[in-house]
């Protein structure tokens, strides 16, 4: 069974998508995905994965083990993948690239996302508004506007906000930093539409931010 791996025989075959594979057993693994079925359950949390390996790895955000180390600047890891993608900030090679601008990126899920610019794709859907968007963390974000959900607090002053972009603004009130400029008498801003706004006040001179 084992030389098949390395003559490239792959005789079990999925009936769903006609994937190959050398062994029974991968097949049978890879069927899960079809099937949705996850037979392996994490006896700290209940939650179920479709590979044992899968249920190991995951077992170690519970104990904390974090057997990967960057060679770098020692920052550790519970899986290799994350490690070997870390260690991307400190080379700075970027595999893949976007074929229409020709952009290079770290991380595959970055290149996905940046494809969407091209093609103006948007798969996550709002189930309220039915609003779409491209990215999943801009669609949370959007979220929060239904639920007046406020996350994020404030140490100074204990306000709340439900977004984290939202209290780093706010932060300024306390720290009087003021970091959009008016080109025209210098006088700065704690935010960029504060800026638009004194803008009009020079008269017919058009200036956009």
């Amino acid at each position: 069974m084992h030389y098949r791996i390395h003559a490239g025989e792959k005789p079990f075959s999925c009936s769903v998508c006609n994937k190959k594979f050398s062994q029974k057993k991968s097949l049978t693994t890879h069927y899960r995905i079809h099937t949705d079925e996850k037979p392996f359950s994490c006896d700290v949390c209940n939650k179920d994965f479709s590979q044992k390996s899968l249920l190991n790895l995951h077992y170690r955000i519970h104990t904390n083990d974090k057997p990967f180390s960057c060679d770098v600047c020692q920052k550790k890891f519970s899986q290799k993948s994350h490690l070997n993608v870390h260690f991307r900030t400190h080379t700075n090679v970027k595999p893949y690239s976007c074929d229409v601008c020709h952009k290079d990126f770290s991380l595959r899920g970055n290149l996905n996302r940046h494809i969407r610019t091209h093609t103006g794709e948007k798969p996550y859907s709002c189930n309220v508004c039915h609003k779409y968007f491209s990215c999943r963390g801009d669609l949370k974000r959007h979220f929060q506007t239904h639920s007046n959900e406020k996350l994020f607090s404030c140490e100074v002053c204990g306000k709340k906000v439900s977004q984290r972009v939202n209290l780093k603004k706010h932060y300024r009130i306390h720290t009087n930093e003021k970091p959009y400029s008016c080109d025209i008498c210098n006088k700065d801003f704690v935010h960029k539409s504060s800026l638009n706004r004194h803008f009009q006040t020079h008269g017919n001179e058009k200036y956009s931010l």
